[in-house]
């Protein structure tokens, strides 16, 4: 079974089961590519104490023009659009926070499955890089996959907030399981339900990354 209808299939029964479920948040953990590898993550214990997120001096670029790792570009959505507050409120379904998101770095950029598929469905992905904070929990500091398919939309990974552009293995896919507790992980935000895996490299023994090389570069200088 190719890539693209592998992941289809995945994300298709993860919304089935949040459907039956009566809510949404377990569309988040989909885009394993065929199961968890070793997770390269270890389990909160409760005594890590959170430090104040770094900010940018100058404020971060808002678009970035087409080249062969990022082929359409990217842009930062408007303060206050639909598309800003889009992905916001998938990260706050899958792993919850309270009061305001500060949101540090944000970019949208569109792009095929990996790897790229000839299936229409799988051609326009839309995808959002989200580093953010909650203003009430300095624990909460992370940073964000969001992807918007035709048939769905959730957070595909997660990194520590003081990692850089798109690299293993600090981003993190959760392959989500019914009736399991979400739990902390060292270094991530909040909670997560499902087995972690390497979203870089891919899962199950296929090396398969999470984005395909033609917009993986959408990260650089993140």
């Amino acid at each position: 079974m190719g890539r693209g209808r592998l992941g289809t299939f995945v994300l298709m029964a993860v919304l089935l089961a949040a459907c039956q479920r009566g809510d949404n948040a377990s569309a988040g953990f989909v885009n394993s590519p065929a199961g968890p590898t070793a997770s390269p993550v270890r389990i909160a214990t409760g005594s890590e104490s959170p430090t104040p997120p770094a900010t940018p001096g100058p404020p971060p670029p808002t678009s970035g023009a087409p080249t062969d790792a990022c082929v359409g570009g990217w842009v930062t959505p408007a303060a206050g659009s639909p598309d800003a507050t889009k992905p916001i409120t998938w990260i706050r379904k899958v792993s919850p926070f309270t009061g305001e998101a500060v949101v540090v770095d944000m970019r949208l950029f569109v792009g095929g499955e990996s790897p790229i598929s000839d299936k229409n469905y799988a051609q326009d992905i839309r995808r959002w890089y989200v580093k953010m904070y909650a203003k009430d929990d300095l624990s909460y500091q992370g940073r964000f996959l969001v992807e918007e398919r035709r048939f769905g939309t959730g957070v595909v990974a997660v990194a520590p907030y003081d990692t850089t552009g798109f690299s293993s293995p600090d981003w993190i896919g959760f392959q989500y399981q019914v009736g399991v507790e979400p739990k902390a992980y060292e270094g991530l935000p909040g909670t997560w339900n499902g087995l972690p895996y390497d979203f870089v490299k891919g899962g199950g023994g296929l090396d398969l990354p999470g984005l395909p090389a033609e917009i993986a570069g959408c990260l650089d200088g993140t």
